[in-house]
């Protein structure tokens, strides 16, 4: 009887195991169906676009295929450059787009710790100064803007449109309503972000003499003399 029980108990043991072991085979190709299916799903990074912040000049430039697209007035900070943490500077050096928020917001929409709060501010509006309609988050690709992130460093609107071109910001990018979401509507995650102490005729070819945006007849924006 000991005998018969020793070999009962080893079977059925031996038969725990082996359903123990297809249970742990099948959810390790549950997992790898659900990576694939996760991988081939996800958006893929923009490496068509890149986009130069210049400093010196405050203005941005789009590009495509390093095509100059594009060329549009913004403002960087009033407190300089860096990126140590709470010192409000723009980040200089290689950077990239990691989130965009603020779709299909209307123009001078306000958002506050990234959610839009209701309110809508026209341009220039006295006594505000609110992130407005779009959102491009930035993240670092350096160590000399690795903070970039953790300090919510954007591309955004900006209602104080009368400043552009002008140092004005606390660490952002601001850009006018109407420019960032066209910026918006291009760029995707993943993006190239280079944001330079030079001129963009030191960075961008066929940038020299641009000094203004002009509308295309599509609705666009093309780099104009």
């Amino acid at each position: 009887m000991r005998e018969f029980a020793n070999k009962g108990g080893r079977r059925a043991v031996g038969a725990l195991m082996l359903k123990t072991r297809r249970s742990v085979s099948l959810q390790f190709a549950a997992l790898t169906l659900l990576s694939i299916l996760l991988a081939c799903c996800a958006t893929p990074k923009d490496l068509q676009h890149h986009v130069i912040i210049s400093v010196k000049d405050q203005k941005l430039a789009l590009l495509d295929r390093e095509t100059l697209v594009a060329i549009y007035p913004v403002s960087t900070s009033k407190y300089g450059l860096g990126d140590w943490p709470s010192s409000r500077c723009t980040p200089l050096g290689e950077l990239e787009i990691a989130e965009k928020i603020g779709d299909n917001a209307p123009l001078g929409a306000v958002f506050k710790d990234r959610r839009r709060t209701g309110e809508i501010v026209l341009p220039n509006a006295p006594g505000r100064d609110p992130i407005v309609t779009r959102i491009i988050w930035l993240r670092g690709r350096e160590p000399q803007n690795a903070n970039a992130f953790g300090r919510y460093i954007y591309i955004h609107g900006t209602p104080e449109e009368r400043n552009l071109g002008l140092p004005a910001s606390y660490g952002c990018v601001r850009m006018r309503s109407e420019d960032v979401i066209k910026l918006y509507e291009i760029v995707g995650i993943g993006a190239q972000v280079s944001i330079v102490d030079t001129s963009l005729a030191a960075v961008v070819p066929g940038s020299a003499g641009e000094t203004q945006i002009a509308s295309s007849n599509d609705g666009g924006m093309v780099a104009a003399p």
